[in-house]
């Protein structure tokens, strides 16, 4: 739907044009007087004593008045369909990114709103940076839910995206000495503008007790929940704009409070802690997200986390479904409710506590209505990360729901054992309690057994799922197994993020490829063209330019726009190898250190990722990065041709100045481990060409973009398999590779921790007796490579062919085409006319 920009005020819903002017005029003299009058009458300031906050505030508020009608009525329209399906995406995270930019972006009144700001006498760039990204999401889960909503909004899918409203994010990360220090990321002190709190629609959520059985008048057993106590859902609801659309769809986030926020008999007694106990532990649970689970007190944290937004969104549904005259035994035909991991999987148990407890429904009739409701996507290949709660946990925080597992389980066992007769050990593997040692409810088996759609996120990922940690399924259920690989919005991470870029690609080829991001492959022809691709090279420049710039800002170390720029941007994870990067540097600097004339191509080396709080490992590996950057940055014989950063608090914001700038993106990942990666389509996007494995969706980029124009190396899933059944010694391999032993001998030197030999042991050795990610096996294949690369980057006419056919060809990596295919494949639903 074209969007329309009155040129003159129209009558609105309240029949005042003036009003309509304000609220929702288009154009920059009707944008101006809105934000004025925010500033005004909602912030209390005149343009002239106005903050910089206080700007911000009010641009964001008069956008937000621009699309709350658009989203009123979207959910309107799609409720009052009794056949159309509304989306449920259920997710831990929603890492949004800032929504300033990208809603203008989506209103398509970015440029009028500069003209607005500028003229009201407000720097327009600095009142955008003011921004503080939402602490809602840690990283790729998160981002790829956030990239869904955009895309389910695009394309006019009614949907809402249900998860946590946390008062802080994961955390904010600062580089002291070289190592990660975790600092409180208070991403609400400021206030946020794109939520509305609606109390009203308030929801009481259960923990601990015990459950107990009662008969009816007519004789009939049903059970009830008495709590221990109760927590309160507030939903702090936010628009999901679609991009130049009349769509806009809710994500709604529940924050925790008491029932009692304040004891006040307590109080009077002078029990002042015990007056305000009850609060603080219910707001615990929507104040962090992913808190550390070593501990006892944080698994009970995790699981409450789970359980209280899943049964506050699901009471929710129901309220709405209820509302609009549905039936409790009709809860599927309103909603297709999508599972984002095994956070959420305690849904299927909820939702059967719903329908047998609060709306009287007989057994089979409740588990046909939640057997047609959910859908669960895997996002892992690690059988470690497949969440499981003890049974103790679970009974003593969720009784009611552990009796309602026990009883699918029992249900389900008896249909495996008529299908499998004898065969213990299949029964055991399906079981959704684990009975060896501690008793476990395991998650992704209570998805699987509840779920009529199983998914994976990149063709091998599906292929490893269903062959290995979801086999016994497949065999059971066949049906229910697809692929969706994932997808990015190219609304952020090309419109908004490389406006130079996205300028240029429109001037060749026209203004419809973000919505339709086939239209890239227009740009195939260019790649010889060489008056483009000198326009091509010259935006590359200038956003390599100004990543050096942040970069000295925030490191102050000086790094040439003009070098090779080589980033890895990601978690950190030893599977992800960093310290594989970290090997080929310290390659580099021992051959120049061996030879001063040596020719190499100047390279600058950019790591960026957070590490998990409490994983040793990935901790010790931002320091090596980091010490490894303090001894080449310093040394005068490699620092004109090599340098090393580290890229503090890597976020959506920082990735946005950081995808545009790069040439070559690293996607190094030991095979057979990364479901998909979406990094990797965010680079290519942005011309990067990328140097990587056979892992994730790196397989099906480079079909798209031609091997010719993607840099392969690495055993392949089924060699490192072959690895582990023949013995693996990557001690043999450092004994008989000279350079390899030399770069491990150097780091076990001490020469990059003052002498201390200890700091750098456990990476070492780790690498010398287990490499249970195979670096040392694909160290040569990497070294390898990286060399064709430098060959290539001499080459600059082919290298810059080859950047543009990756951008040509991204067309596939579009989240738009992931969400057709869940729509066509999975959830049955279409666009809301």
């Amino acid at each position: 739907m074209k969007e329309i920009k009155p040129s003159k005020p129209q009558a609105d819903l309240h029949g005042s044009s003036i009003y309509n002017r304000v609220r929702t005029g288009l154009d920059s003299d009707s944008l101006k007087a809105a934000v004025t009058e925010i500033l005004l009458y909602q912030q209390g300031r005149t343009k002239d004593n106005a903050s910089l906050n206080d700007v911000y505030m009010a641009v964001s508020l008069a956008v937000r008045d621009r699309i709350k009608l658009r989203e009123i009525t979207t959910m309107e329209k799609a409720l009052q369909h009794k056949d159309l399906r509304i989306v449920s995406y259920m997710s831990a995270e929603f890492l949004t990114g800032p929504q300033l930019a990208s809603n203008l972006i989506d209103l398509n009144i970015y440029e009028e709103m500069k003209q607005a700001v500028t003229e009201l006498g407000f720097d327009f760039d600095r009142v955008v940076e003011q921004e503080e990204e939402p602490g809602l999401g840690n990283g790729g889960l998160g981002r790829l839910a956030a990239c869904y909503m955009d895309s389910l909004a695009s394309l006019g899918i009614p949907a809402i995206g249900y998860g946590i409203r946390y008062e802080f994010g994961i955390f904010d990360q600062e580089i002291i000495d070289g190592w990660q220090a975790e600092k409180t990321d208070k991403w609400l002190r400021k206030g946020n503008p794109w939520e509305i709190e609606r109390p009203e629609l308030s929801i009481d959520v259960n923990f601990g007790g015990y459950a107990e059985s009662y008969t009816d008048e007519k004789g009939k057993t049903f059970y009830r929940w008495i709590p221990d106590y109760m927590v309160r859902g507030i939903p702090c609801d936010m628009p999901e704009m679609g991009y130049k659309a009349s769509t806009s769809n809710l994500l709604r986030l529940w924050k925790s409070e008491a029932v009692e926020t304040f004891d006040f008999f307590s109080f009077n007694r002078g029990d002042y802690y015990k007056a305000v106990e009850n609060n603080v532990r219910s707001e615990n649970i929507s104040k962090v997200l992913y808190p550390n689970d070593e501990l006892l007190d944080g698994k009970k944290l995790r699981l409450k986390q789970q359980y209280f937004f899943v049964s506050c969104s699901l009471q929710d549904m129901m309220r709405i479904h209820l509302g609009y005259g549905g039936k409790p035994e009709d809860f599927h035909q309103r909603f297709a409710v999508q599972l984002n991991d095994t956070h959420p999987a305690v849904a299927v148990a909820e939702l059967m506590r719903l329908l047998l407890d609060e709306y009287k429904l007989d057994w089979d009739v409740a588990w046909n209505t939640t057997c047609r409701t959910f859908s669960y996507t895997n996002h892992t290949l690690l059988p470690e990360a497949l969440e499981k709660w003890s049974v103790a946990l679970f009974r003593y925080l969720l009784p009611r729901l552990l009796d309602i597992i026990f009883e699918i389980n029992f249900r389900f066992l008896q249909e495996v054992s008529k299908r499998y007769p004898g065969d213990n050990e299949k029964l055991s593997r399906l079981s959704i309690i684990e009975e060896a040692g501690e008793r476990y409810v395991r998650m992704a088996n209570l998805a699987c057994v509840a779920s009529y759609a199983i998914n994976g996120v990149a063709a091998l990922h599906t292929k490893l799922l269903k062959k290995h940690i979801l086999a016994d399924w497949v065999d059971l259920y066949p049906d229910r197994f697809y692929n969706i690989t994932n997808g990015v919005t190219p609304r952020r991470f090309m419109v908004l993020s490389n406006q130079p870029l996205s300028r240029l690609i429109t001037e060749t080829i026209g203004d419809k490829w973000p919505g339709r991001l086939d239209d890239l492959r227009k740009l195939e022809p260019f790649s010889k063209d060489l008056a483009f691709i000198e326009q091509f090279k010259k935006v590359k420049l200038e956003n390599k330019k100004h990543l050096a710039t942040i970069v000295h800002n925030l490191t102050g170390i000086k790094i040439n726009p003009a070098s090779l720029f080589d980033i890895q941007v990601k978690r950190i994870h030893e599977y992800k190898r960093q310290h594989l990067n970290v090997l080929h540097i310290l390659t580099l600097y021992l051959r120049i250190k061996n030879n001063p004339g040596l020719k190499v191509v100047p390279r600058t080396f950019i790591f960026g990722g957070k590490a998990a709080p409490g994983y040793f490992m990935a901790k010790r590996i931002i320091k090596l990065i980091n010490s490894v950057g303090d001894l080449v940055n310093s040394d005068r014989d490699v620092n004109d041709r090599l340098k090393v950063v580290f890229f503090p608090n890597f976020n959506v914001t920082n990735a946005q100045h950081i995808y545009p700038a790069a040439d070559l993106s690293e996607q190094i990942s030991t095979a057979g481990k990364e479901a998909s990666g979406t990094g990797n389509m965010k680079f290519a996007m942005n011309g990067a060409l990328t140097i990587g494995t056979l892992d994730g969706a790196n397989i099906e980029i480079r079909s798209e973009v031609g091997d010719d124009n993607f840099f392969l190396f690495g055993l392949t899933t089924e060699q490192v398999d072959e690895t582990r059944r023949s013995g693996y010694d990557p001690h043999f391999i450092y004994s008989h590779n000279t350079e390899l032993r030399q770069v491990l001998d150097l780091i076990s030197s001490g020469i990059l921790s003052n002498g201390d030999k200890e700091l750098f042991k456990p990476i070492v050795d780790n690498l010398l007796w287990d490499d249970p990610y195979r670096l040392m096996a694909d160290y040569p294949l990497y070294i390898s490579c990286q060399e064709k690369v430098s060959a290539t980057w001499e080459n600059t006419k082919e290298w810059n062919e080859k950047a543009i056919l990756n951008v040509a060809r991204m067309g596939k990596f579009s989240s738009d085409r992931s969400i057709t295919e869940y729509c066509e494949k999975i959830w049955k639903v279409r666009a809301l006319k």
